[in-house]
This record gives C-alpha cells, structure tokens and sequence, in this order.
C-alpha cells in the first residue's frame, strides 16, 4: 500500500471519530428537539452546526456558488446527486429556513441518522408503492407548511461506477414539485466524490475544498403533471452539466 493509500485511510479513520464524536456531545439536544414538532427548527439548526463542525475538523472546505440567492422563507425542493457521505453535511449546510430529508429506510439503523428518520425526516422503502406513496405524502403535507425537503433523485450511491455517473432520477420529487407548485433547487455536488467516495472504505478520504454549484430555482406554477418528466431531464442536466468525472 503506498503511502497515500495509508493518508486515505487514515484520514477516513478520523473523519469517523470526528462524525461519531460531534454525534455524541450533539445527541443529548437532538433527543430533547426531537420530542415535539414545535422544536423540529431547532434540530436542524442544530445538525446544521454539527455539520460545520464536522466539515472544519476533517478539513473539507464547503464552497458553495449561487446562481441566484435562495430565500430563507420560500419552501423549496432541492435535488442533488449522490456520490458520498458527505452529502448530507453539505445540504445541511446550505438548505435555507425550515427543512427535512427523504431517503431510503435503511438509515433508520444508521447510529447517525436514525434519530433524524424517526423524526424530522421521511424514511421511504423505494422498492414499495405503499412506501412511496406515503413518503410523498407525507412530503407534500410538509410542503403546504413551509418546511424544504432534500432528496436525491437518483435514489442511492451508485457503487457501480468509479469515477461516479450521474444515474437515472425517480418520478416522485418531480411530480411532487408540480403539484405543490414548489419550485425545484438543483445542486451539482461536483467534486465530493474526490473527498470521501461512497463512506471511504474503498478508496479512504482526503480533506480539500469541496465544489458546490447550486443553480438558480426552477418555478414549477405554469407546469402540468404532463411536464413532470420534461422537468426531471431538465433537472438532471442542469445538475450533471456541472460534474467533475476525472
């Protein structure tokens, strides 16, 4: 093994301590938020700051480039691909007002995250309709309140490619857009992957400056359900016109 290889997993090593450590000093006011909806905002700002931290003690530099400034008070959908575990860090970070996630259901067994999932955030079995349909409910229903959701439309890290390809997106955050009249963030996580690919365990982790490009937000309110996959192409090579592939 050379001796980057070692820096790599080294690096990967401390940047689970460092994840794992915040976790912990961090659960005791998680938990207390995490009792009423009334106090949900302040769990995000919470994990919010748990990500700062993190990010700033394993040494990846979150630069982010706006298209046009996001709105604190505009719920908004934002799409994103998927390459890594810092992902959730960085949309933490940049997500504006009040805000949740959607993923899969496996990350209610994630130490990390599951607090989050029983909660705040929509746990969704993708191999179910039952399971879509009462994620995107539920999404929907958060929507009308004002509350963001964060998804990533491919689904899953693709751990069949390296480096990554962006992969085909699902129907539901698109057609949600349309019906609520939300309009759609797309964010190009352009060169995470470089940072920490997946959770590490193949290729380690390095610190680094980690490229955003957040574009500026597509307005859904003269879309029919017809546009629904016009709009997810146009999602998708907005987001993949800014990927770093080498």
């Amino acid at each position: 093994m050379s001796m980057v290889s070692i820096f790599k997993q080294a690096h990967r090593i401390y940047s689970i301590f460092i994840i794992l450590l915040f976790s912990l000093l961090f659960y005791p006011f998680y938990y207390l938020a995490a009792q009423n909806p009334g106090t949900y905002g302040l769990l995000n700002q919470m994990r919010k700051l748990n990500s700062r931290l993190c990010s700033f003690f394993i040494g990846a530099i979150f630069r982010f480039t706006f298209e046009e400034p996001l709105s604190d008070h505009q719920p908004y959908i934002y799409c994103s691909n998927h390459t890594s575990n810092l992902d959730i860090m960085i949309l933490c970070t940049l997500a504006r007002g009040r805000f949740h996630f959607m993923g899969k259901d496996e990350l209610l067994k994630n130490p990390v995250l599951k607090i989050f999932f029983k909660t705040i955030d929509i746990p969704v079995n993708r191999e179910s309709k039952i399971s879509a349909f009462r994620a995107f409910k539920r999404a929907g229903e958060n929507l009308e309140q004002g509350m963001s959701l964060i998804i990533f439309p491919e689904g899953k890290i693709d751990d069949g490619h390296y480096p990554p390809k962006l992969m085909p997106f699902k129907n539901g955050p698109f057609r949600l857009a349309i019906e609520k009249k939300i309009p759609i963030v797309a964010v190009s996580l352009t060169n995470i992957w470089k940072r920490m690919w997946d959770d590490g365990a193949k290729y380690g982790s390095t610190p680094g400056i980690c490229i955003i490009y957040v574009h500026k937000p597509v307005l859904t309110t003269n879309l029919t359900i017809n546009d629904s996959d016009e709009l997810k192409d146009r999602i998708f090579e907005l987001i993949n016109s800014k990927l770093v592939d080498k």
